[in-house]
């Protein structure tokens, strides 16, 4: 319980971190190409960085090509929730298109949370404070 609770902890703070990355390069892109392909390539990147401060952090695992290339899917329900917010903040609620992304994130949350620990920590390791043994991996160890 106090492992799960500890997750739940790291989880909130790279998402912090992940979300204040994606808000800067989405405010970096925003002024050079329309709002919603500033978006998709700033959550595209944020999302590489998203993978290995779970694994490494949240989750305490080695991330292997396995769960990269996995790690998307997780993403998906949260880019679907995202982008459908951020439509209908933008098109349908007239709100700006530099805070809109912001707030859409939020609904999105633990979706993410449940479909990354799922891919991330298969059969609960983590969760029993086991790590996993080394492969491969992309990225620094």
């Amino acid at each position: 319980m106090k492992e799960q609770l500890g997750q739940v902890f790291r989880f909130a703070l790279v998402g912090a971190v992940n979300t204040g990355t994606f808000f800067g390069i989405y405010l970096l892109l925003h002024p050079w190409m329309p709002y919603f392909l500033a978006y998709t390539l700033a959550f595209l990147l944020a999302m590489v960085g998203s993978f290995f401060m779970n694994t490494y952090f949240t989750y305490r695992t080695r991330p292997t090509w396995k769960k990269f290339l996995l790690f998307p899917l997780t993403n998906v329900t949260n880019y679907v929730i995202q982008s459908a917010g951020l439509y209908a903040l933008v098109a349908w609620a007239g709100m700006d298109t530099r805070i809109a992304p912001l707030v859409a994130a939020v609904a999105a949350i633990p979706f993410t949370f449940l479909l990354s620990r799922k891919i991330l920590v298969p059969g609960g390791r983590a969760a029993a404070g086991e790590r996993e043994p080394a492969g491969s991996c992309p990225g620094p160890r």
